[in-house]
């Protein structure tokens, strides 16, 4: 049977982006489903997003919201908004769901396919990956030709060739035999690259198509859910702006 996957990334409790996704993921025909993490956190439908997730079946990587939701850290050093919607996504989730959470691994594989929310070189430890320089150090760790990763909510592609890594711009890619990558999916609930709408990425293993996907939604709706929840509005802002 022909598959086709498609791997979501920070959904961070976007109920409305996350619905619009998995719309169109049913008219492209996907077969399987792969998460890189940050099933909650910044907006205000925690529980109905891991729901959703968790009834997809799928392996799901440990994001940081996931992992400051779920360990009861202490949030002194966190900055005031991030301490604001991890306190509060506590308190909307019963202890099985927070128990989910605390469970999901660092580090998943499927079909050959690697899944990590950070890096594969101390994922527990959520280091950022901007540039081809930062990628290094994760393919030194990763063992499968390809690996999706989110975190920076930047769609982006990194190719390690012998010669070196090199960053590859977000678009419709057949990935080479014998190259190893790293593939940021970017952010179906909270985008960070000036673009506002909802990002997954599809891949075919057949023909070894990478497809970046984008998406508009209703971004008011989302926000004003933000709103009732009484969380800090700069969260609502900035879904409008992708930042």
């Amino acid at each position: 049977m022909a598959r086709l996957f498609a791997i979501l990334g920070d959904i961070h409790a976007n109920l409305e982006a996350l619905n619009v996704v998995l719309d169109d993921c049913r008219k492209e025909g996907v077969t399987d489903f792969l998460c890189t993490g940050d099933v909650v956190g910044y907006n205000a439908a925690p529980s109905e997003c891991m729901k959703i997730v968790r009834e997809l079946g799928c392996p799901v990587v440990k994001g940081n919201h996931d992992h400051y939701v779920a360990s009861e850290q202490n949030l002194e050093d966190f900055h005031p908004n991030a301490a604001a919607v991890v306190q509060w996504t506590r308190e909307q989730l019963t202890q099985e769901e927070i128990q989910w959470l605390f469970d999901l691994p660092f580090v998943e594989t499927k079909m050959g396919i690697a899944l990590v929310h950070s890096t594969m070189d101390r994922p527990e430890t959520f280091g950022y990956v901007f540039d081809h320089f930062q990628a290094e150090a994760n393919f030194i760790c990763q063992k499968a030709p390809l690996c999706f990763h989110g975190h920076t909510h930047v769609p982006m592609i990194y190719e390690k060739q012998v010669s070196g890594v090199y960053r590859i711009d977000p678009q419709d890619f057949k990935l080479p035999i014998g190259r190893k990558y790293f593939i940021n999916v970017g952010s179906v609930g909270q985008p960070r690259d000036g673009d506002p709408r909802a990002a997954y990425v599809l891949y075919d293993p057949m023909t070894r198509i990478v497809r970046f996907k984008r998406l508009e939604y209703d971004v008011q709706s989302a926000q004003e859910r933000i709103r009732r929840a009484g969380l800090p509005e700069r969260l609502a802002e900035r879904l409008a702006l992708g930042e």
